[in-house]
């Protein structure tokens, strides 16, 4: 790998591969977890010759406490491959990010563009059960579609994403008080975040 893809190589979503074909988390995963654990990873790489990569641990000397065991990190909340979530992100990159962290999540996932593609695919799916869409997008926000998508199937979960802060797409009156909202763009952490809220919205009466 060339430097300026060694320094990269850990981002979330970061990947040389073309759209589709990675999703460039399973590096930043591995980063993750060796940091959580107090360790250290580093990758040693020439172009044409070969990359290796070391992940140093620390020794456990000893059991291990019970308030250590007690404070190790959860495992991302996974989903269901039965349980389809739709994306409504007019920005391709972005949209592609998503699909991507919740097929790595295990939901199975369709993708529109926009209001119009949306409601195309919640008629022609019933198997959907949650629609995942952004805030702001240029032709109907989320929130107008979110209206019409409870109009027409009312027992579909929904989950808001935006770059805004709640506090702006609240405050003007965009989403009311009380919307189930996680922020962009998605690091680790907040991948970690996005699998807890899905649960927390599929599985809420």
């Amino acid at each position: 790998m060339p430097p300026e893809v060694i320094e990269k190589a850990f981002d979330p979503f970061f990947t040389t591969k073309e759209v589709g074909k990675g999703t460039g988390l399973g590096l930043s995963q591995v980063y993750g977890f060796v940091k959580q654990s107090g360790g250290h990873v580093k990758i040693y790489s020439e172009p044409s010759v070969g990359t290796t990569i070391k992940i140093y641990l620390p020794r456990l000397i000893g059991a291990l406490a019970a308030s250590e065991a007690e404070t190790a990190p959860a495992p991302l909340a996974v989903g269901d491959s039965r349980e389809v979530v739709l994306v409504v992100e007019d920005e391709p990159s972005v949209r592609q990010f998503s699909v991507d962290a919740l097929g790595e999540l295990g939901y199975l996932v369709l993708e529109a563009d926009g209001a119009a593609a949306a409601l195309r695919l919640i008629d022609a799916h019933p198997e959907i059960v949650l629609l995942f869409t952004d805030v702001v997008m240029l032709d109907v926000n989320g929130a107008k579609l979110a209206e019409e998508v409870r109009r027409r199937r009312p027992d579909i979960k929904i989950l808001f994403t935006t770059g805004y802060t709640r506090n702006a797409v609240v405050h003007d009156g965009v989403l009311d008080p009380g919307v189930e909202l996680i922020g962009k763009p998605f690091t680790l952490e907040a991948l970690e975040a996005l699998a807890a809220k899905l649960r927390l919205v599929l599985e809420a009466r």
